[in-house]
């Protein structure tokens, strides 16, 4: 069975769901760009911004994001 690697200490990663239903797995936002652990609204700014210019690169733009969910996040 493979180890997993630990994710990098600089990052939080998040679940994205779209508005078409689809799912993108942990996307990293930068620590550095977050008020806190647990700021989804700078996150959801930052993977919006990520997704507008994969969407100018590929020609094929993402749905708008319907949730966004820490990986790992503590309840």
């Amino acid at each position: 069975m493979a180890k997993k690697k630990p994710m990098d200490a600089d990052f939080i990663a998040f679940n994205v769901v779209y508005e078409d239903g689809s799912l993108s797995s942990n996307r990293k936002v930068p620590t550095s760009k977050l008020e806190g652990a647990d700021d989804t609204a700078n996150a959801r700014a930052i993977i919006e911004a990520q997704d507008r210019e994969i969407g100018e690169k590929s020609g094929r733009p993402r749905s708008r994001v319907k949730t966004l969910n820490r990986v790992g996040a503590r309840k």
